[in-house]
């Protein structure tokens, strides 16, 4: 599980060396107006939010840290993207069936329930892939291309090629 979250990781790390500061900022596409280095901050921030509840195993999704900095800088985005992908490696050997409290507002105020390390690590795998899709129809619109051909899909997605 952490070797895919890992490579997934790297993926991003990919990108943001492929492309420059003012793409990295762009919040030119419609509707959301958004940008890379938004949706790279948010994308970390999940993972840092259960690296910060591991020792209480209580992981808190509100608190995410929201540094603008990341979102301003390719530079620090993969930074970012190092310092998780060195937090992931440090707990390979934990055991992933330990149970920790994940707390998250769905809108309607707080809740929390138990989950394994495991499956909240799984949750940010799949959301950093969600929002990898988003970042790819960014990209498209300021007309780069993919840092590769999987970028933004889930591996179950089965997947239609258009031919040249």
């Amino acid at each position: 599980m952490i070797l895919a979250i890992q490579k997934n990781l790297e993926r991003g790390v990919k990108l943001l060396e492929l492309i420059s500061n003012n793409d990295y900022t762009d919040t030119s596409a419609a509707p959301y107006h958004s940008s890379i280095g938004g949706h790279i901050r948010h994308i970390l921030d999940v993972f840092d939010c259960i690296f910060d509840g591991l020792e209480t195993k209580k992981v808190d999704l509100s608190l995410r840290k929201r540094n603008v900095l990341v979102e301003q800088s390719r530079k620090e985005g993969i930074a970012y993207f190092n310092k998780i992908s060195n937090q992931l490696n440090s707990i390979k050997d934990l055991d992933f069936n330990t149970i920790v409290e994940v707390t998250d507002d769905l809108g309607l105020g707080f809740l929390t329930y138990n989950y394994t390390l495991a499956s909240a690590l799984i949750q940010a795998h799949s959301h950093a892939i969600h929002h990898y899709a988003s970042i790819g129809y960014i990209i498209s619109h300021l007309g780069i291309d993919l840092p590769d051909e999987d970028f933004g899909f889930n591996p179950t997605t089965p997947k239609k090629r258009i031919a040249n």
